[in-house]
């Protein structure tokens, strides 16, 4: 557990180094719903309808930005080598690595969408399943796009082949995470969305981390 506790410090340093890559997803967040509220109409009710789908899908996409890096940097310095070597379990590594990612990238994401919201003209009463649906939603991009940017990770262009592949499987997420949103706006029970996406989320907490050791064992062979 100390090489672990290591690990999480050493990813926390690197983004403190880094900070212009960690602070690009919630600057990108905050464009573009800004582009959306500006785009509208003043005081345009049908903003507020389409607010779930403009935060879920700008959520999407920041999140994007520094999945490539994931494992690239270690790659290039020789410590995920090292990883897979070492007597630590790597798929307790990968699990750090995916939450370190969440941290710095998807949990600011979440402190903003109630502000964004309110900017879009979402109702306050809606910032409860907007906020609790994105804590939920977006650890699993973290550890889809761990996965995938894992499989990619040899590949000499991978980080072009990384969106298309994290796509697909991420919408199921952007559809239940507006619907439950959309589910509250129309005064329905918005239990079932967010029950797929805790389900989803300890799906992805305790198989991804294996799968992701896999890729990556696989990569060095």
């Amino acid at each position: 557990m100390s090489a672990l506790r290591a690990l999480f410090a050493r990813e926390l340093r690197l983004a403190a180094r880094a900070k212009t890559e960690w602070l690009m997803p919630p600057l990108f967040f905050v464009i573009v719903v800004t582009v959306f509220s500006f785009g509208a109409k003043p005081n345009d009710p049908q903003l507020a309808s389409f607010a779930p789908a403009i935060l879920w899908v700008g959520a999407l996409l920041a999140a994007l930005l520094s999945l490539e890096r994931l494992y690239r940097a270690d790659q290039e310095d020789g410590t995920l080598e090292q990883l897979i070597v070492s007597e630590t379990s790597l798929s307790f590594a990968v699990f750090v690595k995916s939450l370190s990612h969440w941290l710095l990238s998807g949990l600011p994401l979440v402190l903003l969408a109630a502000p964004l919201g309110g900017m879009l003209g979402l109702p306050s009463a809606l910032f409860g399943p907007l906020v609790l649906g994105l804590a939920l939603g977006t650890p699993c991009l973290s550890f889809i796009g761990g996965f995938v940017a894992a499989l990619t990770v040899g590949l000499p262009r991978g980080g072009a082949l990384l969106p298309v592949l994290v796509l697909p499987l991420i919408v199921p997420i952007v559809i239940f995470g507006a619907g439950a949103v959309r589910a509250a706006q129309q005064g329905l029970d918005v239990s079932g969305p967010l029950f797929f996406l805790a389900a989803l989320l300890m799906l992805t907490l305790t198989v991804l981390p294996w799968l992701s050791a896999a890729a990556l064992r696989n990569a060095f062979e």
